[in-house]
């Protein structure tokens, strides 16, 4: 029974994908904020740095993830960038 119900399962799910699999969503910072745990950040680290630009960071296994978002309309996805964990005095000079 268990197998059958994993199978069926399963071809829902690929059935479904190519209903939404080419729609690209932008992801909006309020979507982030509700979905990943963070750490504000005062400014951006300088691959990331523009105008209008805020930056949240996140920590996974042994890498800081730093996301930037648009400071106008919906806070809009605008970057993104990976630095080792034995780095994170350098990155926040």
């Amino acid at each position: 029974m268990f197998i059958k119900s994993a199978c069926t399962t399963a071809a829902l799910i690929f059935a479904a994908a190519p209903i939404w699999a080419d729609t690209v969503v932008p992801l909006t910072y309020e979507q982030f904020e509700a979905a990943v745990p963070h750490t504000d950040l005062d400014r951006c680290p300088e691959a990331l740095a523009q105008e209008n630009v805020f930056c949240r960071a996140t920590m996974r296994h042994e890498e800081i993830h730093v996301f930037a978002f648009h400071n106008e309309g919906e806070n809009l996805f605008a970057g993104f960038k990976s630095y080792p964990a034995d780095g994170l005095i350098d990155l926040l000079k």
